[in-house]
């Protein structure tokens, strides 16, 4: 657990300080070229060309790091092991810096520049959930891919479940899925919606905690939350109601504060006898998610991004002193 903690602090801080260095380091060029080649050479209908296919390019891979991550545990005190596991997230996480990606989005000075950067939240081939004019549910989505998935399978699997995240997700949604065989991709997106499902389930938790429970759990009802093909459509649901619920909140604050100011100068309380009630801006319009600035709805789904990742990094750390202590 120790190791998790500390790998997940190295990939946020390399990739926010130095996003740079990070998308150099995560090239999965060799990937991409190892499929392009299994694509070239099985050209005749078979195991490459069924739902079975991408097994043919995973199992070798993961093999090598399985047999490394064996190979090193327990050995130097396990430091090798930490080093190779740290490796690993910080090479499987992202690729994108998600924090840079929603501020570009937030900052964009025109239109075009936002589809841009909205276009950069999620992968090229990508389907279902986070499409069309659903900016926060691109968000939710964007961080299930990039963090919480690698997380994991990296607390559950090691260092291969992290790796076999990122290369499944790039297999079935990346640049690769655009020339894949069609069956091959599609085992691709089925074996990522079974990755998928666990971690869609705890973030949805995650935020009923860090929101309105209530509300969270009406929401993941009524997007199916319960069913086994629940995933990234109900996390964007569960994100979108998160996030109107949080604007409702605000919107709320606001109206309040407006509310004790105008009682403090109907009541001579202020001190300024001008009878000026000051109404904070933004007060008036008790805006609904859908009427909200762009860039208000985009960082408050950053907020409980963090917010859940604080939470499982949370539970990670108690499960570290517990085992100390034991």
């Amino acid at each position: 657990m120790f190791s998790t903690l500390f790998a997940v602090v190295v990939a946020l801080a390399l990739g926010h300080l130095a996003p740079a260095f990070a998308a150099a380091v995560r090239d999965f060029g060799w990937y991409r070229a190892l499929l392009a080649r299994l694509d070239r050479h099985f050209t005749a209908d078979g195991f490459w060309r069924s739902r079975w296919g991408l097994l043919l390019a995973l199992v070798p891979v993961l093999i090598v790091v399985g047999f490394v991550q064996w190979l090193l545990d327990g050995f130097a005190f396990g430091l090798p092991a930490l080093l190779f596991g740290v490796a690993v997230v910080f090479y499987a996480w992202g690729p994108r810096d998600l924090d840079l990606d929603v501020d570009a989005v937030v900052g964009a000075a025109d239109a075009a520049e936002r589809r841009e950067a909205l276009a950069r939240l999620r992968p090229a081939a990508a389907a279902g959930a986070g499409e069309a004019r659903d900016e926060v549910g691109r968000v939710f989505v964007a961080a299930l891919r990039r963090w919480f998935g690698v997380l994991f399978w990296f607390v559950l699997l090691g260092a291969v479940g992290a790796l076999l995240y990122r290369l499944v997700a790039i297999a079935a949604e990346d640049e690769p899925a655009l020339y894949l065989p069609a069956d091959s991709v599609d085992g691709a997106r089925r074996l990522l919606a079974v990755l998928d499902w666990p971690v869609a389930q705890l973030m949805a938790l995650s935020l009923a905690l860090v929101g309105n429970f209530d509300v969270v759990v009406s929401a993941w009802k009524a997007a199916g939350g319960s069913a086994l093909r629940a995933g990234t459509g109900m996390l964007a649901a569960v994100g979108r109601v998160s996030v109107r619920w949080e604007l409702d909140e605000e919107a709320g604050d606001l109206a309040a504060a407006a509310s004790a100011t105008v009682e403090a100068v109907d009541a001579g309380l202020d001190g300024t006898g001008t009878g000026d009630p000051g109404v904070p801006p933004g007060a008036e319009p008790m805006a609904g998610i859908l009427d909200a600035p762009l860039g208000q709805v985009m960082r408050d789904a950053m907020s409980l991004v963090w917010r859940v990742l604080l939470v499982w990094l949370a539970v990670l750390a108690l499960f570290v002193v517990a085992g100390w202590v034991n």
